[in-house]
């Protein structure tokens, strides 16, 4: 436990800074999952559009990754994390104004700043790690700073239930989103601490190389498709399992609420010990066991529509994701020279949200016409896929050092 302490005493001040920004700036999607459809339901010209500024915070988070990192790579991280939460403060203001004025299409505009806010703030990961002296401490910063989300999973519930009733409006939860844009004026000023990483090998003139050079490389892809499989079937399971659980097969309400709050712990809360596994045993164990633990979530979803196969389903979900996320990005971060990193970055990160915008955006739509079981069926390829991948790595693993 002692060295564990020296560990974090050891991480530079810039770690700190997104530590705690980040719960602040992260509550957004939580709180738009509770306040966000609740006042949509109420306002949305149809009882079936109230789930769409959800998607749209998505898309607004796929669409923002490219412009949000080659506004980093030109204005320095910095600069660029102030426009994120810039974004998320707008969104918040334009929610509240949405909630008093009743109109839908700026609930929607708001969501899109969110989403904007959202594709910076995924950015918080590459900003840590290059902010380290020792690059073996990667594994564990990640795991440090994956545990914000925990944080802003309390966090979220909290600002729409408590300022719900700050400012009188017809549609509710005006109060929600003046809360939530206090909160984002705080990570604003806790961000102006962070100081933007210095890179000595970029002082050396090296060529760099062009994006499908990178790209062929076979660990890139395992890196690459342990993110995108990771967050893809993850986003199709979760935004499916609401919808099934209460409107299709009667689970109350407060049951729903708990088995998405268990899942979102399964996904942050095994950080406290990811990082450390990692560096143990290496990457190459983690992502074959986050594959398998993805066959086991698809097992037990399988199995049953009761509470409990949900209930574990989505914990399996969350720790499954929590293995494959946390590896496929220290991997990738071992696969770009310096001076290559924003483009790669760019890359893996437009691939993982183009794909979990369309995983959210068709869960429901596959759900309601053809069930459950074809949930599981079409998301079964993609994890034996990811699966073998990791099981080739796992044995170059065994047969010389981890790269």
């Amino acid at each position: 436990m002692q060295a564990g302490s020296e560990t974090l005493a050891k991480f530079p001040k810039n770690v700190w800074v997104l530590v705690v920004a980040a719960p602040l700036t992260m509550s957004v999607t939580s709180v738009m999952v509770l306040a966000g459809s609740f006042l949509a339901r109420n306002i949305a010209p149809r009882p079936e559009l109230a789930t769409l500024p959800i998607a749209f915070i998505v898309i607004g988070m796929a669409g923002g990754v490219v412009p949000s990192i080659y506004l980093m790579k030109k204005w320095g991280r910095r600069t660029g994390h102030l426009v994120g939460i810039s974004a998320a403060l707008l969104g918040s203001l334009l929610a509240m104004t949405a909630s008093l004025l009743g109109i839908f299409a700026l609930l929607l505009f708001s969501s899109l700043c969110f989403g904007l806010s959202q594709a910076f703030v995924q950015q918080y990961r590459f900003a840590a790690i290059e902010s380290l002296d020792d690059p073996r401490q990667t594994p564990q910063v990640l795991s440090f700073l994956m545990l914000s989300g925990i944080v802003a999973a309390f966090i979220g519930p909290e600002i729409a239930v408590r300022g719900k009733d700050w400012i009188p409006s017809a549609a509710g939860f005006a109060g929600s989103f003046l809360l939530l844009a206090l909160f984002s004026a705080t990570s604003f000023i806790i961000m102006l601490n962070f100081k933007n990483p210095v890179f000595k090998q970029e002082i050396i003139a090296s060529p760099s190389r062009g994006l499908s050079e990178i790209a062929r490389q076979p660990l890139f892809l395992l890196a690459m498709l342990a993110a995108v499989v990771g967050n893809g079937v993850m986003s199709f399971l979760m935004t499916a399992t609401p919808l099934s659980m209460h409107d299709i097969d009667g689970i109350g309400l407060n049951h729903t609420k708990q088995v998405i709050q268990s899942h979102i712990i399964a996904m942050f809360a095994p950080s406290l010990v990811s990082g450390s596994l990692i560096k143990k045993f290496g990457i190459a164990p983690i992502l074959v066991g986050g594959s398998l633990i993805y066959v086991a979530t698809l097992v037990m979803a399988w199995s049953g529509h009761q509470l409990l196969h949900y209930w574990w389903a989505l914990v399996l979900l969350g720790l499954g994701w929590n293995a494959l996320f946390l590896g496929g990005t220290t991997l990738l971060s071992q696969c770009y020279a310096p001076h290559e990193r924003f483009k790669v970055q760019a890359l893996n990160d437009f691939s993982v949200f183009f794909l979990q915008a369309l995983a959210s955006l068709s869960a429901g739509w596959i759900l309601f016409r053809y069930g459950w079981s074809m949930i599981v069926i079409i998301a079964a390829p993609c994890v034996l896929f990811i699966l073998m991948f990791c099981l080739w790595y796992l044995g170059l693993h065994w047969r010389r050092r981890p790269i």
